[in-house]
């Protein structure tokens, strides 16, 4: 049995455990830049004992941000940046950036620039349709994605993880409910993922050799029927024959360490990635006027409620590890010391943590010493709303009661 606490390569790295904090925006970056909230929040992380801690969200350029609020990677932000590489690195942990391009799910209206999109499909947040990049475009927006990973580089960061994930731009080209594109970028899967190919190359050739890059790759957008073995209709998201076949060709290329599977779409089905409790009101709380007003309308149809269970996406992830032989590290309902090794036993590499390190980040550490530890995470994901309010744990901070007290 491989234990997920002993030592671990990835890529060129070598890690001290197979455990990952994973990227979850911790919305404390108001001015777009590194402030000591963020550096505090994963120096808390990295002494609580994963061998990664995982920065998001480091959008390419300013249009791509979700909102004005979230760094976006250029000199400015590099004195910063370095301090809070310093600061993770000061607890024997490694730093990831997370880059990505939010595509549809920008706010236009915050960022002051258009959403852009495969397509002129819609974008809620600013409450438009994204603007369809054209191939000169794209060849810009790879230059964006080497730039911001020479900055990462540059600030101290060991690793990159690519965001093809929630239907963000790279996930939004994967999508054929979403990309109707009739050029090399649109139509059948290769094409589809041809915009990820692209980036992920730029990216390798910006960062060379010695930097781990690996890919956070949906699985299923939440829409229509998530595989495998799906018949392609028109109506439906990404499924898992597409993310397998991506991959394939993804490991083909050679450019990446690791697959990260993820589920679920910021733009059409968030709860899909998290599961458990939907929390609504909270949701419709933090918005106001017409955002408000649609999320206390639409909230059963948007925030859907998924069942939570250890591992709830293990048997999606189970499809695309039979598919590649790369790493894959594996995402969701990942808290205990048996769901550990059950992953790591069926032929995962390595495993990623969130909700459960808000409540709790010396949760690895309290592990590795007592394999019993449970997990004080309620899976009631009223974290999820807080990301627009500094992320975190309403019961740790005592804002709502815990449910577990005696």
């Amino acid at each position: 049995m491989t234990n997920p606490f002993a030592p671990a390569k990835l890529g060129p790295l070598t890690l001290r455990n197979r455990l990952i904090k994973c990227a979850t925006f911790e919305g404390m970056t108001p001015d777009a830049l590194v402030t000591d909230e963020l550096i505090n929040f994963h120096r808390e992380h990295a002494a609580g004992g994963v061998a990664i801690s995982t920065v998001a969200y480091c959008a390419v350029s300013p249009e791509g941000r979700t909102d004005r609020h979230q760094i976006w990677m250029r000199p400015e932000a590099v004195d910063g940046l370095r301090k809070l590489t310093g600061a993770i690195h000061a607890e024997g942990a490694l730093a990831a950036a997370q880059l990505g391009h939010a595509g549809p799910v920008a706010n236009s209206v915050s960022n002051r620039a258009k959403a852009l999109g495969p397509g002129a499909i819609p974008a809620p947040m600013g409450m438009s349709l994204t603007q369809k990049l054209t191939v000169e475009d794209i060849a810009d927006l790879r230059k964006k994605f080497a730039t911001a990973a020479k900055i990462a580089v540059d600030s101290g960061f060991d690793a990159l993880e690519v965001h093809c994930g929630h239907n963000y731009l790279i996930s939004s080209f994967l999508s054929p409910l979403l990309n109707h594109r009739r050029d090399d970028y649109g139509g059948p899967i290769a094409n589809r993922a041809r915009l990820a190919r692209e980036v992920l190359e730029s990216v390798r050739e910006a960062v060379g050799p010695d930097v781990a890059v690996w890919a956070k790759l949906n699985m299923y957008d939440g829409v229509g029927k998530p595989g495998p073995g799906r018949a392609a209709k028109p109506w439906r998201g990404f499924n898992v024959d597409d993310a397998c076949e991506t991959a394939r060709l993804f490991e083909a290329d050679g450019f990446i360490d690791a697959i990260e599977p993820t589920a679920g779409s910021s733009l059409l089905n968030p709860m899909y990635l998290f599961h458990g409790k939907a929390p609504r009101k909270e949701f419709a709380a933090a918005f106001s006027g017409i955002m408000r007003a649609g999320l206390k309308a639409g909230g059963p149809v948007f925030l859907k409620h998924y069942p939570y269970h250890d591992a709830y996406l293990m048997p999606l992830a189970r499809e695309l590890r039979k598919s590649v032989s790369l790493p894959v590290i594996l995402l969701g309902g990942v808290t205990n010391r048996a769901t550990m090794d059950r992953a790591l036993d069926e032929g995962f590499d390595f495993v990623a943590m969130g909700r459960a390190l808000l409540r709790e980040p010396d949760l690895p550490l309290r592990i590795e010493a007592d394999p019993e530890t449970k997990s004080q995470c309620v899976h009631c994901n009223l974290c999820m709303p807080t990301i627009y309010s500094q992320t975190r744990c309403p019961i740790r901070t005592g804002e709502v009661p815990d449910p577990l007290a005696p």
